[in-house]
């Protein structure tokens, strides 16, 4: 095997598996967030090197408010809603 194949075999595993944790993320959020939760807290005790740490700290989820300053936008309720415009009329043009 060459270097070549080993350098592409190893930039192709690395962006697989970065979409493979976008698309985890994005289809189970409760899960993903349940798991950085547990793994940051696992890095971020007692005892630990201060890199480690430094990474649990920078995993940690963060914890939704229920406020309307969080931006979740499951009730529609933040904030006055954006002014509607009105529909601009579609023209067609023939074809010459």
């Amino acid at each position: 095997m060459t270097t070549f194949a080993l350098v592409q075999g190893a930039i192709i595993a690395i962006v697989v598996a970065a979409s493979a944790c976008v698309a985890f993320r994005k289809l189970l959020p409760k899960t993903s967030t349940r798991l950085m939760a547990r793994l940051s807290a696992s890095l971020n005790r007692e005892g630990r090197s201060g890199a480690l740490r430094f990474l649990g700290r920078r995993l940690q989820p963060a914890a939704a408010t229920g406020s309307c300053g969080d931006g979740c936008g499951s009730c529609n309720s933040c904030g006055p809603a954006a002014p509607r415009t009105e529909a601009q009329p579609l023209h067609f043009k023939p074809r010459n």
